[in-house]
């Protein structure tokens, strides 16, 4: 085998190695809570799902309840709270930011992205601003990246 050959063998291994870390970061369960009639919800599920995550929905559940035992700060809610490993996401959070939690594993209680942005998972259209998604502990809100 020549060294092009060689080279090119090495680059794609080490292109597939680095796709697939990035996937396995991601738990493989999650829950996500909602309200019934939330289109917008099953699609960002649907998408987690194409991320290898099996999603159980939970419909009808009290959410301001579910949202404050999560320790979401208030005034930053969103339509869905998803518990995911030892996180609870909020909202139509990009899936970088996601994959960047779960690389990362910071001990936070988890992050969010406030209202429903246009062109984040599930919310068709495209992007429109920046998106600003918040770190939190005790409902305590801070900057975890902005995309």
């Amino acid at each position: 085998m020549n060294r092009r050959a060689t080279s090119l063998l090495l680059t794609a291994s080490l292109l597939i190695g680095t796709a697939s870390a990035v996937h396995a970061a991601l738990p493989e369960e999650a829950t996500l809570y909602k309200n019934p009639q939330c289109g917008c919800c099953d699609e960002y599920a649907r998408q987690l799902e194409e991320r290898g995550v099996t999603v159980t929905i939970v419909d009808d559940e009290d959410m301001g309840k579910i949202k404050q035992e999560a320790g979401l700060p208030y005034g930053l809610g969103s339509c869905h709270t998803i518990l995911m490993g030892d996180y609870a996401i909020e909202g139509h959070v990009p899936f970088e930011a996601l994959e960047r939690l779960f690389q990362e594993l910071p001990e936070i209680d988890g992050i969010g992205l406030a209202g429903m942005p246009i062109g984040t998972p599930g919310m068709p259209g495209p992007k429109r601003d920046d998106w600003h998604v918040y770190q939190f502990t005790d409902q305590e809100p801070s900057l975890f990246m902005t995309l």
